[in-house]
């Protein structure tokens, strides 16, 4: 039986002075504390057998990902499932009682939580996120991989994994900048789930981190 893991790792933190809901925008690099917690989970993970580091193409998830891969000599491979969910309030503030969601005209999007009606549905995202996970899986056989994320693809499809309905409270949501959602293999068998934070919490509650 062979052993492999996969961890989807959250990028670090985001320059993002406006506080905006950024989602697929180009241009949104990592701050500062960002660039520090990638290359903490960089030192966390040197002492593993890493053999394939891959990541969204987002800026931010590949300044995440880029010190991992050097720390390895691996090259940075992309995959565009591991892309943040698309969302209609792209661009925005979207804060509960800020911004877009004050708005009427923007309340028809929000006719359905459950799908959710104003972005890609919850099923879609965990489906393309688990493609992204097994791909990294077999080119990591027996060893490990690390996949670089957001917050939301990872989250859905964690919960989707664990049987939990996919609408949920993002306010509730168990997935920290820089953090590790590690999914242990046997063969092809997911066996178990480890979440770990190399570069401590941060609160789910803040947008735009």
């Amino acid at each position: 039986m062979t052993r492999t893991v996969v961890h989807l790792l959250r990028h670090g933190e985001v320059h993002n002075p406006e506080g905006i809901l950024y989602g697929r925008l180009p241009g949104f690099k990592l701050s500062e504390r960002g660039e520090r917690q990638a290359l903490t989970v960089a030192q966390h993970l040197a002492d593993h057998n890493i053999a394939h580091v891959v990541a969204s193409p987002l800026e931010r998830a590949q300044q995440t990902a880029l010190p991992i891969a050097d720390s390895h000599r691996l090259d940075l491979a992309t995959d565009e499932r591991l892309i943040e969910a698309d969302n209609q309030f792209e661009g925005q503030r979207v804060s509960v009682g800020d911004g877009a969601l004050r708005s009427p005209a923007h309340w028809p999007k929000l006719r359905n939580p459950f799908l959710p009606s104003w972005g890609e549905p919850y099923l879609m995202i965990a489906h393309r996120m688990l493609g992204a996970v097994h791909r990294a899986r077999q080119a990591a056989t027996g060893r490990e991989a690390v996949c670089v994320s957001h917050q939301l693809p990872i989250w859905t499809l964690r919960r989707f994994l664990e049987g939990r309905r996919m609408w949920h409270d993002p306010r509730r949501r168990e997935c920290s900048l820089a953090s590790l959602t590690s999914l242990v293999f046997e063969d092809e068998r997911l066996v178990r789930l480890v979440y770990t934070e190399p570069a401590g919490a941060t609160d789910p509650k803040v947008t735009g981190a």
